[in-house]
């Protein structure tokens, strides 16, 4: 018997999904809690790991054993953790490799006023921005690249051509929302991308220059890591 289980979390004070036994992850709230309820060890399969200070509208993650009411794993979970649905699968469902698609939102608060109210949940930008430009890179995304610039130079990716089913920047005043939907994706590369696009709609490099490194550049060829916490993972599609 397998689960599939849908949760929303904070990561403002997480060091991920999962990292070293000694930090607070979303993964061992999650089994804990699974562990408590069931009384046995559980250990879940996730669909997309999120770095520390990133956070979560539908992460989706599954484990062997049955179902169980959102409603008791809720009152066991912290209040920065959320499960939104727990259901029964076929044994064959993972939630990881069973995902046809990941989409993320990155969210930048452009104004010279900083919000207290996205403050950890949105990047603040105080320079000007060209918001066509932001929209020509996110256009020149779509389709099957390699984004060998956008992920560190030290990692364990071995192929790193995506496809990019969507993306685009959705603007509600001084909010500025960039979504992306793909098959996969490598580690920062949503955050290497939106510094870098910045920096394009900034003026601090050109368009051309963006696209170019849609063909395998380097990592030092493109812009700076956006902070983690404007950053989320959004849904999982199967």
């Amino acid at each position: 018997m397998v689960t599939k289980l849908t949760l929303a979390y904070d990561g403002t004070n997480f060091a991920g999904w999962a990292a070293q036994p000694d930090q607070r992850t979303v993964q061992a709230e999650l089994e804990r809690a699974l562990t408590t309820i069931l009384r046995e060890p559980v250990s879940t399969t996730v669909a997309g790991r999120t770095d520390a200070g990133v956070h979560a509208w539908g992460q989706v993650a599954s484990y062997a054993h049955e179902a169980l009411d959102p409603a008791s794993l809720n009152a066991l979970l912290p209040d920065d953790v959320a499960v939104s649905a727990c259901e029964p699968m076929d044994d064959s469902f993972n939630a990881r490799h069973s995902a046809h698609s990941r989409a993320y939102c990155y969210r930048v608060h452009h104004s010279r006023a900083r919000s207290p109210f996205e403050r950890d949940r949105a990047l603040e930008y105080p320079r000007q921005l060209d918001r066509d430009l932001l929209q020509a890179c996110a256009h020149a995304l779509r389709g099957r690249h390699d984004f060998t610039a956008f992920t560190p130079t030290e990692t364990d990716h071995v192929h790193f051509e995506r496809t990019v089913l969507r993306a685009e920047w959705s603007f509600d005043g001084a909010l500025l929302s960039f979504w992306i939907e793909a098959d996969a994706f490598m580690r920062q590369m949503n955050r290497v991308l939106v510094g870098t696009m910045l920096e394009v709609a900034a003026s601090a490099r050109s368009l051309e220059d963006f696209t170019a490194l849609l063909a395998g550049a380097p990592r030092s060829a493109a812009g700076r890591t956006a902070p983690a916490h404007g950053l989320y993972l959004a849904s999982v599609s199967y």
